[in-house]
Order: structure tokens, then C-alpha cells, then sequence
């Protein structure tokens, strides 16, 4: 069994959408499907790319949510059918427990993916942590301080908007 969790932007541009979607593709073809599990928060972009490529090859996938109320509090209608389908498709769903979607919130659920994770799938640009906390350099940056191995996925064009 292989488990890969994933953190990512959630401010692609809609261009790197595809290009970042077929890099996933790519990878996860790489791992025995039976035998493969994805851990991801569902958030927007980044992480909903990996949670739907990882079912689309096979694999098993494990949603952790960071709060009890993050459904309502965080995400975008624009996102809700999205959200609400993949955490339909999960095999497992884990909600940490905390009340409300806070930075402690992010950060523990952070911490459990990569609790269970055997490598980190980044979604990531390579700049510094923002400082806010809970962000995807982090998240890097937390699993190489435990040593956990991590694969950055950044194709060529990608980009992040703002």
C-alpha cells in the first residue's frame, strides 16, 4: 500500500488547471492502482485535481477535513458541487476535531495527512511559506523537517493567479 497526500495552490490560474491535471495523471500512473491511496483536503484546485485523478486511476482516496463546520465556512459555491462529490467518492472521511476552519484548524489537518502519508504530492510554485500559516510551503516544509519525501508538481507554465 501506497498512501500520497497532497497539498496544494488554490489560486491556480484556469490555464494551469489542465497542465497540473495531466502532471497528476502522470505520476499516479506510476503506482499500482490497487494498491495506491490519496489523502487530500478536497480543497479548491490543487487538491481536487489529486482527489479526482487518484479514484480516476484506481486508487482509493481518504478526504481529511479541517474543521466540522468547513463545508459551510469555506467553501465557494463555485466549489460546493465539486466538494460534495468528492467527499461522496472518499472511502473515508476525517474530520479533525475542531468547531471552526481556522489556522489551528488547517494546521492539524495538515499534520494528519501527513501523519499518514508515505510521500507528499506539491502542488507548489517553490516560494517561501506566506507567513499565515497552513499553506502549502509549509506543509513541504514540515514533511522534509520529518522526512518524509516529497514530489513537487509545478509543470512548465504553470502560474498562480494575482
Amino acid at each position: 500500500m501506497t498512501t500520497l497526500a497532497m497539498t496544494g495552490h488554490m489560486d491556480l490560474t484556469d490555464s494551469t488547471v489542465p497542465l497540473v491535471r495531466e502532471a497528476l495523471e502522470k505520476l499516479l500512473a506510476d503506482y499500482e492502482p490497487a494498491d495506491l491511496v490519496g489523502v487530500s483536503c478536497i480543497a479548491e484546485r490543487a487538491d481536487s485535481l489529486f482527489a479526482e485523478a487518484v479514484p480516476a486511476v484506481g486508487g482509493r482516496l481518504v478526504v481529511v477535513l479541517p474543521s466540522r463546520d468547513y463545508r459551510e465556512a469555506k467553501v465557494k459555491p463555485s466549489h460546493a458541487a465539486t466538494f460534495d462529490r468528492l467527499r461522496a467518492a472518499a472511502s473515508d472521511v476525517v474530520v479533525m476535531p475542531h468547531e471552526t476552519a481556522n489556522r489551528t484548524a488547517y494546521e492539524a489537518a495538515n499534520a494528519e495527512l501527513l501523519r499518514r502519508a508515505d510521500r507528499l504530492v506539491a502542488v507548489w510554485d517553490g516560494q517561501p511559506p506566506s507567513g499565515k500559516g497552513g499553506g502549502t510551503a509549509d506543509t513541504v516544509q514540515q514533511a522534509r523537517a520529518e522526512g518524509l519525501g516529497v514530489t513537487v508538481v509545478w509543470p512548465q507554465g504553470a502560474a498562480r493567479k494575482g
